[in-house]
């Protein structure tokens, strides 16, 4: 069956998509030979290999390629009762399925090349595979009773191995072929003359100061031509660096050019998808796309494709009912399939939802203990968002039967490992009768992106220039005070005041002051006035992910290096816009974490707030001083190593005065030695953590510890 001449170009990229699949199915196959493994790393390879296929055989259906998705299937079906009886897989079994994947990538690069509609049916040549192979042993009776032989037809000519090219074929007038770590290596340099031209302005501008510090000394004859000069030269700079960012822009421009393309490339194949797989269940469908103008990194499309196959599937055959069914819902027959895509700096979001029937939590609860997924001791521990996580476990599934499209227990679980594999993050929520969204959040570290450097107190946070839509001064005539809440009028809508200060724990609530900077800050439709106390300007940089200890922390979404060489954290809009519910404070622990580093402040937050506590940051011993004057906590946690006050200054503080005498307080450090660790127990600290114990997960386990043995509420 030929390829829709419409999606002809993006069967080629597929075809070395799949050789890259296929080598990867082939290693795990490879391994499952071997004698030994153990019953859990047996396991993993045969979901791993599930994932696969159903990838492969997903991608081809949404290509319109029936023939390879059928292949895929009937692969499935002959890998299934090894994988519901995890074993080594016998010899037979792993040359059954290599031949079949032979035959899988000859007719995907047959395809690509043009040459699908002169294919013959595959059903004979796997015939002729299964012929072709060893006697079968007791597994292989046992892919035969599962149907998979019974499924193709009369014997043809074998399929010979096959060897797919590195790179797509190109015309000899197209180009140059480049490897993607030659281009990657080229943006570094890239962003390397960006950071120079970055030091190169604020050179310009301290000659500029200079020249005005000089000014203000007097006109002497002797100091007036050194001044002309100077002003010439930082007049000089300035044009220089002018041409420079020029130059910088043109080049990331271009570079961009050749290594990204729209997100509709991937998207726009999606829509004949939906439409086919609708028709096939009986159902009704269309597909709508908002930001597919976005251009991102031609491999992070890529390896995305699959998952967003995954999720339209499943929206499709689990979420969206029945035309009569939605009728009686009072629903329009036709369901609604949404994708959004949004890229704020280095993040992006994308958003899949559908106005199905919903998930409803406690089908979840039973089928997953039905099959295993689970055990009902766990599921009674388990809040609603938890329960509805199960969805994303490896074999779970609502289907009873195993059709085309579902019922394997592959699919979200391969979409979840496609996301975090790709260092993102995938959440659902849903709403019974009403519908589902997953919400991915994907980093992408291709250039420079416009941020804007804001202060709170001492400490400089950035802002993703996208998401500032506006910025003015606080005015009493425009602000509406409540009780626990402030509103500003803006366009004819009260918008939530959100005080950055306050947000990252930094000081108390408070409203904002006559004449401070509010910032109109806006992602996933939503909008706040954010409260900062200077707004510092604008830069241009490059966002790099957080390490892996905090990524999860979810303030941040990466960090920039700005031309001094100072470290700037960026917040993340969304986090910003959603509202948060404090408990009340008498029902919560409350700890109080002293650090000069925004970096490890956020880390000690993340751990605490997971335990349950409410937490208040300062950055200095002295400001820790003043928030212990005003509120109470049940423990504190300090950095042993601060300029202004160190954690043995301010144990000490602590100690003189009644009402925190006995307050529990841990001390952490980069001095992992005996002798720094004696040094704060002997100065009165109830605690002791390196901060690599910190960043291994061990700060709430201490914390426990230690108002226990206080008598603290732990």
């Amino acid at each position: 069956m030929p390829v829709d001449p419409m999606l002809q170009g993006l069967v080629a990229g597929f075809a070395v998509e799949a050789q890259e699949v296929v080598q990867k199915v082939t290693m795990d196959l490879l391994e499952l030979e071997r004698e030994g493994l153990e019953m859990d790393a047996l396991t993993r390879l045969y979901i791993r290999l599930g994932r696969h296929l159903h990838t492969l055989k997903g991608s081809a259906a949404s290509l319109g390629m029936q023939d390879l998705s059928d292949i895929a299937h009937k692969l499935e079906d002959a890998l299934a009762p090894l994988k519901a009886h995890p074993r080594k897989m016998p010899r037979s079994v792993v040359d059954i399925l290599l031949h079949g994947l032979d035959l899988f990538l000859l007719r995907a690069q047959a395809h690509a090349d043009g040459r699908g509609d002169a294919l013959p049916d595959p059903a004979a040549a796997l015939a002729q595979l299964v012929a072709d192979a060893p006697p079968p042993d007791e597994a292989a009776a046992m892919v035969a009773a599962s149907g998979a032989e019974a499924a193709v037809a009369a014997p043809a000519a074998p399929a010979e191995p096959v060897s797919v090219p590195d790179a797509l074929p190109e015309s000899a007038d197209a180009g140059w072929r480049v490897s993607s770590w030659q281009v990657t290596s080229l943006m570094r340099e890239v962003e390397r003359l960006r950071e120079v031209r970055l030091r190169v302005e604020e050179r310009g501008r301290e000659l500029e100061r200079v020249a005005v510090l000089l000014a203000k000394e007097g006109l002497l004859a002797e100091t007036a031509e050194a001044r002309t000069a100077l002003s010439g030269t930082a007049r000089s700079l300035r044009t220089d660096g002018e041409e420079t960012s020029d130059i910088v822009d043109a080049l990331e421009d271009g570079l961009k050019a050749i290594t990204t393309r729209p997100v509709r490339t991937i998207l726009d194949p999606l829509q004949r998808m939906v439409r086919d797989l609708s028709r096939q269940l009986g159902k009704e469908a269309r597909l709508s796309v908002v930001g597919a103008e976005v251009s991102l990194d031609r491999r992070l499309l890529e390896k995305l494709q699959g998952a967003l196959v995954h999720l339209l599937r499943n929206a499709v055959d689990h979420g969206l009912e029945l035309p009569a069914d939605r009728e009686r819902a009072g629903k329009h027959h036709e369901g609604a399939l949404t994708l959004r895509v949004e890229q704020q700096g280095n993040l992006l979001y994308l958003e899949a939802s559908d106005d199905g029937a919903g998930i409803d939590v406690e089908v979840v609860r039973r089928l997953a203990e039905q099959r295993g997924v689970v055990t009902p001791e766990e599921t009674a521990r388990l809040n609603e968002n938890q329960l509805r996580d199960l969805i994303f476990r490896p074999g779970f599934s609502t289907r009873t039967d195993v059709t085309d499209t579902s019922g394997r227990g592959v699919g979200l679980d391969a979409v979840r490992a496609s996301v975090e594999g790709l260092q993102g993050r995938i959440e659902v929520a849903s709403t019974p009768g009403q519908g589902t969204r997953f919400m991915l959040t994907l980093p992408t570290d291709l250039g420079s992106s416009p941020v804007l450097v804001v202060r709170v107190l001492e400490q400089l946070v950035g802002l993703p220039m996208l998401a500032v839509e506006a910025t003015q001064l606080a005015r009493a005539e425009s602000l509406r005070l409540g009780k626990r809440r402030a509103h500003l009028e803006y366009q004819g809508q009260l918008l939530s005041v959100v005080d950055l200060g306050a947000r990252l724990g930094l000081r108390a609530l408070a409203p904002p002051a006559e004449g401070q900077p509010l910032l109109i800050v806006q992602s996933g439709g939503k909008r706040v006035a954010l409260v900062v106390d200077a707004v510092v300007g604008d830069r241009d940089l490059v966002i790099r992910p957080l390490p892996s200890e905090v990524r999860d922390v979810p303030a941040w979404q990466g960090a920039a290096t700005l031309s001094r060489g100072e470290l700037l954290l960026i917040c993340r809009p969304d986090w910003l816009v959603t509202e948060t519910v404090q408990a009340q404070v008498s029902a919560q622990r409350r700890a109080l974490v002293v650090d000069d580093s925004l970096t490890a402040r956020a880390l000690h937050r993340a751990m605490l707030e997971a335990g349950g506590f409410t937490v208040h940051l300062a950055a200095s011993g002295a400001r820790g001083l003043d928030r212990l004057q005003s509120d109470t906590y049940d423990v504190v946690i300090c950095d042993l190593d601060m300029e202004e006050m160190d954690g043995i200054q301010l144990i000490a503080k602590l100690r003189e005065r009644p009402e925190t005498a006995s307050l529990p307080v841990i001390l952490v450090s980069a001095h992992d030695s005996a002798v720094a660790r004696e040094r704060g127990l002997k100065a009165g600290a109830d605690g002791y953590l390196s901060k690599r114990e910190c960043a291994a997960g061990r700060l709430l386990a201490e914390v426990l510890d230690v108002m226990s043995r206080r008598g603290s509420r732990a």
